[in-house]
This record gives structure tokens, sequence and C-alpha cells, in this order.
């Protein structure tokens, strides 16, 4: 569990996508790799999710693992499509727990102190920020970062490329979590030149700090 999180770690973005259909997954995939970001959050939004994971995880080219884990089916589903790492708004115990019992790395959502307690009651350090911007974004970050020296974060909601370097010079920051380098029109009208486009910049910025 511990190489996957290090790998979110390296990688420092991740990806968040809603996929319509499970055909946009391959050339949402070659995008990612040849714009140099080889990591995808797919979303449980849509029913064609896991299929969807399925398709990028059998490429082995990319670490894939889905967002918006809300029950223990989806959880089931995740890992029988071949999600390597589970992400969620949330910390439900119960889905928490069944991930745990899988060995699935599960990053669930925190706003609070209360909520990050309450993961780390379940034996977690490393937790998703959700919605970062909304809940106070850096700053909010800083604040929690005292009396939770050993939380890793990984915000999400709001942030943009202007945004995440602010975010990523935190020692707090495992990771950050960005859905503009997947808009849903560019999925829509298949302009995967574009979606690359978009991740070749953010490489960028990752480079440049």
């Amino acid at each position: 569990m511990n190489e996957v999180l290090e790998r979110i770690g390296q990688l420092k973005l991740v990806p968040m996508v809603v996929l319509d259909k499970a055909e946009q997954a391959g050339p949402f995939g070659d995008a990612l790799v040849a714009g140099g970001l080889p990591i995808a959050e797919i979303t449980f939004r849509t029913d064609a999710a896991a299929d969807a994971i399925e398709a990028l995880a059998k490429r082995g080219d990319l670490l894939v693992g889905a967002g918006t884990v809300l029950t223990v089916e989806q959880v089931d589903r995740a890992i029988d499509a071949g999600a390597a790492f589970l992400v969620a708004p949330g910390t439900n115990p119960r889905v928490v727990e069944h991930a745990y019992l899988h060995r699935m790395p599960m990053l669930p959502g925190v706003a609070t102190p209360t909520d990050i307690e309450l993961a780390m009651s379940l034996g977690l350090d490393t937790v998703k920020f959700f919605p970062a911007e909304t809940m106070g974004g850096v700053g909010a970050l800083k604040a929690l970062a005292g009396p939770y020296r050993n939380v890793r974060f990984l915000p999400t909601g709001g942030i943009t490329p202007e945004k995440l370097p602010d975010y990523l010079k935190l020692p707090c920051v495992l990771a950050c979590g960005g859905s503009w380098l997947a808009p849903r029109d560019k999925l829509a009208a298949g302009d995967f030149d574009a979606i690359r486009k978009l991740v070749e910049r953010a490489v960028a910025i990752l480079g440049a700090r």
C-alpha cells in the first residue's frame, strides 16, 4: 500500500476525470502518458466508471484509482476492475475498513479536525482534503498541519494551475487532485489533443517548482 502512495507522491498531481463512456478511456490514457503524467482517478459518477478503470488498468503504463467511492459495493467493483487506490469525498468507517481488509490504499475525504481524527482512529495517515478551496485552501492546510504533523493530504476541489505551486510547497501535501486536466466538454468532443496539452502544461508547472 505504501508503494502506491509513494508513487502518487512522486507524480504530485492526480488528474480526476468523469468518463461518460468507457470508450473514452483508451484515448484519455494515451493523452496522459503522452503528456507525461501516467496517473488518473476515475470517479464513480457514471455507469462507465468500472469499465473505464478496467480498460486503463490493463494498459500497464498507468496508475489508476477509483474516486467518489461511497459504498462497500463500489470498493469491490473498483478492486475487481483493477484499481490501485481509492479516493472518497468523506470518511465512512465501514467503507474504509472494507478497503483495508483488501489491503487497498484508500484516501478518505476530510474537511475538519474531527474528520482527520476519525481517519486517524481508523489507522490512516494520508487523507484527501476536500473541498480544498472552499474549506480555506493553503491557509487551512497550514493550520491543520500544526497539530496533525504526521498526516499527509491530497487537497482536491477548486485547485487551478495557478494555485498548484502554493499547495505543493507545503510539506504536508502528498499531491494534489486536479479536475481541470480532463474537461468534460473536451472529452465529449473527443479532443484528446487538447487534454494532452493541458497535461503537458501541468507537468511543466510541476517541473518548475
